[in-house]
Formats: C-alpha cells, sequence, structure tokens
C-alpha cells in the first residue's frame, strides 16, 4: 500500500515542483500517494488544519528552493511534523542549484538530490 505523503512547499515560488511531485506520485510503481491538502488562503486556524493533515500523513516531503528559509508556512509544516513525529525528508527542488532549509530543519537534516530513484527510497525511509 502506498504511503500518504504529505507535501510542504513553499507556495509563492515552488507550487509548479508540488504539481510535479504529484504527477510523479501517478508513475504506476509510486511508493507514495498525494492529495493536494495545500492550504491555499491564509486563515487563523490554518495551522491547525495543517497539523491535522500532517497527523494523517505517513512521511512528509520537503520541497527546498531558492526561498525555502524564508517561507514561514514551510517552517512551521516542518516543526508539526517534528512534533508530531512524522517522517519528512528534504528535496532539492532544482537542479544545478542547492535549495534552502527551512528555518526548522535540523542541522543533521541533509537535502537529497530529486531523483524517481532517490524518490522511492526516501519515501521507503532511506536516509
Amino acid at each position: 500500500m502506498p504511503k500518504r505523503a504529505f507535501v510542504s512547499f513553499d507556495y509563492d515560488y515552488d507550487k509548479t515542483l508540488k504539481d510535479f511531485l504529484i504527477g510523479q506520485a501517478k508513475n504506476p510503481d509510486s511508493p507514495f500517494e498525494i492529495h493536494d491538502w495545500s492550504i491555499k488562503e491564509a486563515s487563523p486556524d490554518w495551522k491547525d488544519k495543517a497539523r491535522l493533515r500532517i497527523r494523517a500523513s505517513d512521511v512528509v516531503i520537503v520541497i527546498c528552493g531558492e526561498h525555502t528559509d524564508a517561507a514561514v508556512g514551510v517552517g512551521i509544516e516542518v516543526k508539526i511534523a517534528q512534533e508530531e513525529k512524522i517522517d519528512y525528508f528534504l528535496l532539492n527542488g532544482y537542479s544545478g542549484q542547492t535549495g534552502k532549509k527551512p528555518t526548522t530543519a535540523k542541522s543533521t537534516d541533509k537535502i537529497y538530490k530529486w531523483t524517481w530513484e532517490n524518490l522511492k527510497k526516501l519515501v521507503g525511509g532511506a536516509r
């Protein structure tokens, strides 16, 4: 059974990357599924909604782009994953660049290269 993945990304800069990831989840050999749980509008209870969605996931995939370190929402979602003890990993969004870690990422969190083989291994727990 595929793992349910929550995707954390910088909505202002990296939405296209999330769409690419959703496309990969549709591959016949995909070990994960993504429900588009993006919270598109800021609301007073968005953190509670994010917590519920993260809690309902098996893994959080954090897409790291050029501005991820300044994306407050991504930092909060990573912190929620840590608090809820939900497995997460950081995925480099752009080939040829090194994405920025969210501010709440641990110093030991590595940013992994985004390839289909890597992604399948990472979702499976290889880190």
